[in-house]
This record gives C-alpha cells, structure tokens and sequence, in this order.
C-alpha cells in the first residue's frame, strides 16, 4: 500500500496453566509466560506502532497484595520501552540476589509481572488521540477481584452514540464517548450484575461473604456476562480480558471482521491476531493454531479449563479482505498462498496493458509488502512465455537449429527492483512546498534498469486508497528513467467505500476511486446522480441503522470498471509527466477466487456486514456534499 494507511490493532493473551514453579524447573525461568508475550507483541509490531500496553494478573495473591500490573507505552519504540521497564526491574534483582529471580512467591510479592495472566495490545490509533489514557489495556478496578476488568481490543464500533445512550439509561454516567470506554463499561455493568445475582443467590444458601467471594470467582457465568454486553454491539471487534481472580476471554464479532487465533496445550493458552506469531513464537504446526469461531469466545477459566463458547449468533462469514491482501503478515501460509494469487489472477490484465510486449517491458513492485502478490505474477508470467516457447518449437517442426533455440529461450520476463524506499516523511514538517519536496523523494530509483523511451515499466502495488503518494512522489520518481509506459497495477480491487470496523478509511472524499467517479459525473453532465443520492441519504439520515440502504453505489453505477480506472489514470498523472501513464485493478470476482475464505470486501462493493456499515458510508457521504471535514462514526 503506497498511501500510508493506519489500520488495525494487535492483541496477545497468555494464561499459564501450570504453577511457575513448574516454569522455573522446564525453562531455568519464571519469566517464561512474560517472555512469551514479549514475542508476541514484537511479532505483530505491523499491527500497531502509535502505542503498546501489556497487563498482568496475579493468581491466589493475599489481601493486601496488587495482583495487576499495568504498563502502556506511547514512545517511538513503545514495546522496547514496555520490556525494558519490566525487565530494568528484574535485572536489579539480579544484580542484588541473584536467587530471588528463582523464589516464585517472592517475585509474586515484590515485582509486577510476575503473574500467569498476560494481555499485551499493539495500538493503531485510527480515531482519538494516542495519549496514554487512550491506550489499551484499559480497566475497571474495584476490591473485589471477580469485578475487576482489564480489556485490550482490535475493534471499531458504529453505533457509539446509541450504546453510550444505552448506558446512561443503566444510569451511568460515562466519562467518555470512546467505544473502548463504553465497551469497558458495558461489559462491567452486566460483571456486576452477574456478581450481584451470584451473590444473592449464595447468601440465602447460607454461605458468608467470604466464601462467597471464592465461590462467585469459580461459578461466575462468563459467557453470559459477555453475551449480554455484546447484544447491542455493531462493528468489528476481536476483544481480549482478564478478569481479577484470573478468568481471561477473547471474544469475536459474529461476522468474523476482526481476526483471532489460539493455541492451547497442558502449559499454556495462548491468543493473538495472527496465526504465524503463535506458531513461531510456541514452535507449533498450522494445524495446532485454532481460529475463534465469529460470535464465539475463548473463555479461560481461573482454574486452567477453557472452551469456545457461542455468545452471539454467527452472522454470513465476512472476514476482512484487507488482512489477507495487506495487514496481516505474508508468513501465514494460507495468506501467502492467496496474495501470490492475487498476483496471478491480475497478470492477463497487465499482459493487456503493454500489448503483450514482454521483450521491452520490465516487471517491479512498490512497496515491499505487494512482492508475495509479484511473486505471483511472476510466476504466471513464466508460465504464459513457456507457453509461447512451446509453440514457436512445435511452428518450427523439424527446421529447429540451435541459434533458432537461442532466440526462442531468449523470451522470458525481464525483472528489475527499479525503486527502493528510501526514509519516511516525518509530519512535523507543516511548510506544504516543503513536505510535498520531502515526499517526492520518499523512494530511490534504480537508474539504468530502463530503456528510456523504448521500454514500458510495470509495477505492481498491493492496494491504491488515496493515490497521493502515486501523483506526489511514485510516478514523478520513475518517470525520471524514461519509460515509455508506466503501469501500476494493484492487486487489490478499486477502493470505494469507507471502513468503519478498525482500518483508517473513513472519509470517501479521500479515495482516489470516488474522486473519479465524481469527475466522470460532471464530465458526462449526469451531476443529478451526485444530487439524487445526497437527497437519498439525507431522506434517511435519522433512520434506525437497520433501515438505512447504500445508496452511494449510484455513484458509480453509470460507469463501468474500466472507465473508472481510466480516470483514476488521468487523476494520479502528475502534470510534466512524458510517460503514459495506466492504472490496472483487481477485479472482484478475481479476489474472490483468490481469497475464498474472505468474504469482507465492503471496501470494494459497498456490501457491508453490519447495518452501522450502512450508516456511515450515508453519514460520510452527507459530509462530502455538505463540506464536512470530519469522520461519519
């Protein structure tokens, strides 16, 4: 993705299941879970580098005793900063005594995180600010344990407004509208009342207060706290906690939007965003790494047994697209398989684009995250010149020489790493002439790797959301090698609709796909669809979500696919340029063949899996026509 995006968020839950003594005498370490989660988190560092945070909680501590540790980080490196406050402290111990660091309950006493119960987040900060109360964990404190609540979460929801009002009718007074806020707190709200309830109910049996304390901690329905704190919820959501006494929870949003996997053997129970982190990081096969079933959660209970358990009834599976083409890390072997198919399944396309002239045509790739889907290309690319080789031997027959053979294997794509990322733009430079000069320069070029005015230049990106850099910086840099024609090709379908569960894309005026449909409109002089679709969504604007329709793909319905593109072509041509420029999409039906298992394009289609879906890209569209520089949720 050549526009820098800031998208989801990372989680990582570790629960030991076995006393740390059982570590220190296997590892030499009681430090092991925490090294764990270390691992993690710098395995998911793609996920989020405006902030990190991590908790702890401490199983059977004494009265008296803080059983949570929390620690968050909004640094320019902010796990290192995380670690090496913990670690600082243990490395001081050793300096000191050197055998307290094996005497587990005197870590217990003495040091923070030394527990069995880990949360680590990794915070993308698409909405608010990344000030460190903005960041996860948050909690919920209060003296009795099975009430206290930490949560760390990768979600966005849609309907903030209705679930903040819905608190206040509980009779809370929130002092924040932020939807982690308000998730803390509903999830709190019916944690307390199940508390109460319990506690009623063990009372009447005869049971005092104290033992009822440790009779609530094991009995506590958390299931059904979860179920009902989830039934109004709408958006993306993959939400870990831990409670006080020790049960801990990753919870998913029914449709699947929000990635979540888990690993768990007679040691450890471990939960993440990514599949690949939790192999690497316990040496574990694929088929050991479980994904939390939509509407389910991973429910781990304070005396070591945990079970998926259904909070929410599953919705169609529409599991974000974009983790696949783009978020995730490409060591997933099922992602890697799918994003070098997107490379593949784009090639006839791009064979178009340069009239199949592979002899003066180079193959690269911006950024770096788009070279599993040229890897694809490549490949097919190798395969469609075998296919010629074979046919111009079998047009030769029996007059084959070996110069005739020479020349025919002489046919095979030509591959250059044409450009090189070179620094990244630092915001505090506010002079316009003087970002738009450092941007510019944001990639290196290659020089010799082009024939000037003889050879075409392809490269292939992963996605194209606002097509700045492409205009500002990408094609004014490859330009200077003189290509005839340069072609960008993007193996993920145009961008058309904002996101509203978790990725930064949230106001349509920003995508270079609309501003073409918009410019397309006036220059056919059918303005009246941009006029009858405002006047649809402002019909409807105060709707319940579930009635509101998206009527926003009127705007695009007048034009097919490529006439788009043809716009978005002229649109990210910078003014000087002696290339042709062309831009090459994914189609939808290509993405679809090539992630079977993903069905979240929203981006793409406007087919959004929840009805807030619909009411933001109303709102966003609203805001365009009114001049509203602002997010529609």
């Amino acid at each position: 993705m050549s526009d820098q995006i800031k998208h989801e968020c990372g989680i990582a839950l570790v629960r030991l299941l076995k006393p740390l003594e059982y570590y220190v005498v296997k590892y030499g370490s009681a430090f092991w879970g925490l090294n764990k989660v270390h691992l993690l988190m710098e395995k998911q560092h793609n996920r989020g580098q405006d902030g990190a945070g991590l908790a702890n909680v401490k199983l059977d501590m004494q009265p008296g005793q803080r059983y949570i540790s929390r620690l968050r980080s909004n640094s320019a490196s902010p796990i290192k900063d995380i670690f090496k406050t913990v670690f600082d402290k243990f490395e001081a111990v050793k300096a000191e005594n050197p055998d307290r660091l094996k005497d587990v309950q005197w870590l217990k006493n003495n040091l923070e995180f030394t527990g069995e119960v880990f949360l680590g987040h990794l915070r993308y900060g698409t909405f608010g600010k990344n000030d460190i109360e903005n960041l996860h964990p948050v909690m919920r404190e209060n003296n009795w344990k099975t009430r206290s609540l930490v949560i760390a979460g990768n979600f966005n929801m849609t309907n903030v407004d209705e679930l903040f009002d819905k608190l206040v009718e509980l009779g809370q007074y929130p002092v924040q509208t932020s939807d982690t806020i308000t998730i803390l707190e509903k999830i709190g709200h019916f944690l307390d009342k199940e508390n109460e309830i319990s506690y009623r109910k063990l009372k009447a049996e005869g049971y005092g207060k104290r033992d009822s304390t440790e009779k609530i901690a094991s009995d506590l329905d958390l299931r059904m706290v979860l179920q009902r704190s989830s039934a109004a919820w709408d958006g993306g959501y993959a939400i870990g906690g831990m409670l006080g006494h020790g049960d801990a929870f990753v919870l998913r949003d029914p449709a699947g939007i929000r990635p979540a996997f888990y690993y768990a053997d007679d040691e450890v129970v471990v939960a993440a965003s990514e599949r690949p982190v939790i192999q690497t990081t316990l040496n574990v096969p694929f088929e050991s790494v479980k994904e939390v079933q939509p509407g389910y959660a991973l429910i781990i209970k304070k005396d070591g047994t945990y079970s998926e358990v259904k909070c929410k009834e599953p919705t169609a599976r529409r599991s974000c697209s974009f983790e696949r083409i783009y978020f995730s890390r490409g060591t997933d072997v099922e992602i890697y398989r799918e994003r070098k198919a997107l490379g593949r399944l784009l090639t006839p396309s791009i064979l178009k684009a340069v009239d199949h002239d592979l002899k003066n045509t180079v193959f690269s790739y911006i950024p770096n995250t788009a070279v599993d889907a040229y890897y694809g290309m490549m490949e097919e690319l190798y395969r469609f010149c075998d296919e010629i080789k074979k046919d111009h031997i079998l047009e030769a027959s029996g007059n084959l020489t070996v110069e005739k053979l020479d020349e025919i294997f002489k046919l095979t794509p030509r591959v250059e790493k044409v450009a090189v990322k070179d620094i990244k733009m630092r915001t505090f430079i506010t002079e316009d002439t003087k970002r738009d000069d450092l941007v510019g320069h944001v990639y290196d070029i290659t020089y010799g790797t082009i024939r000037a005015g003889i050879d075409n230049l392809v490269v292939l990106d992963d996605s194209i959301v606002r097509g700045t850099t492409l205009k500002q910086s990408i094609i004014r840099i490859l330009d200077r090698l003189g290509p005839k024609k340069i072609v960008v090709a993007s193996s993920a379908p145009q961008i058309r609709y904002p996101d509203c569960y978790g990725i930064d894309m949230a106001k349509i005026s920003d995508f270079i796909v609309f501003q073409a449909a918009i410019a397309l409109l006036k220059q056919t002089k059918q303005e009246s669809v941009i006029n009858e679709v405002y006047r649809k969504c402002k019909a409807q604007e105060n709707l319940p979500k579930e009635k509101i329709v998206n009527y926003v793909k009127d705007i695009y319905a007048p034009f097919t696919d490529e006439q788009i593109s043809e716009k978005v072509s002229e649109l990210v041509t910078p003014s000087g340029i002696n290339a042709k420029v062309q831009v090459v999409y994914q189609s939808i039906a290509n993405l679809h063949t090539a992630i079977p298992g993903h069905r979240g394009d929203w981006y793409f289609t406007g087919n959004y899996p929840t009805p807030g879906g619909n009411k933001v890209v109303n709102k966003t569209f609203i805001n365009y026509i009114e001049g509203r520089n602002e997010r529609a949720y």
